[in-house]
């Protein structure tokens, strides 16, 4: 009886206050200027500085040449042998310059790398943005123990705002069902406050910025 009493109370405070409305009292609050300042350095250095921050490793290419000897020098450091990769774009890249690679769904489950795309970048704070609408859809960005991103210069933007903006402006009314941000290797600190890496994801990141700009 005694929560039913109180519920009541509380809702009879509810609908006193939408009968009863009040002025704002915060009218001058502006809600238009931007809520970051300006970034420090141009926004391709201040997203290699942040991708280093979280962890992330991010890898300069002139074009799509050096980016696949780049890409080689990882794999062979690393010793993968071959990486996955389901995106078309990609596999051509990779058939040129003679870089093995697999995209058999027998495989997925043995892959120690995978190759993918991204929509954009964000720069203030290292981000990358992924859709389900990409070839590689929503798997291959938190599957393999190493997540490849092969972007572009003309996809880093300032803020994720502007990502948003573009995703918007690219599918329209049809937006991808997964939007999603991912910043740094997978992380967490639940366990006994101690920081353990690839827990829900990759375990490293890897971002090759291709300068696409003229």
């Amino acid at each position: 009886m005694d929560e039913t009493t109180s519920r009541e109370k509380v809702l009879k405070s509810i609908r006193n206050a939408l009968i009863s409305k009040l002025d704002n009292p915060y009218q001058d609050v502006d809600f238009e200027s931007p809520v970051f300042k300006g970034l420090d350095d141009s926004p391709e250095m201040v997203f290699a500085r942040e991708l280093l921050n979280v962890s992330g490793k991010f890898v300069y290419c002139s074009d799509d040449n050096e980016f696949a000897l780049m890409l080689d020098s990882v794999i062979q450091e690393n010793k993968w042998g071959k990486i996955h990769c389901v995106d078309k774009d990609l596999q051509k890249i990779l058939d040129r310059k003679g870089i093995k690679y697999t995209h058999e769904e027998s495989d997925f489950e043995k892959m120690k790398a995978g190759l993918t795309r991204c929509e954009y970048l964000g720069a203030r704070l290292g981000s990358v943005m992924v859709s389900s609408a990409q070839d590689s859809g929503r798997r291959m960005n938190v599957f393999p123990d190493t997540h490849l991103v092969y972007a572009r210069a003309s996809q880093l933007v300032p803020d994720i705002k502007d990502a948003l903006k573009g995703i918007k402006a690219k599918y329209g009314k049809d937006l991808p069902s997964l939007i999603s941000l991912i910043t740094g290797p997978s992380r967490t600190a639940d366990i006994e406050k101690t920081l353990v890496m690839g827990a829900h994801g990759p375990r490293d990141l890897f971002v090759f910025m291709i300068d696409d700009q003229v």
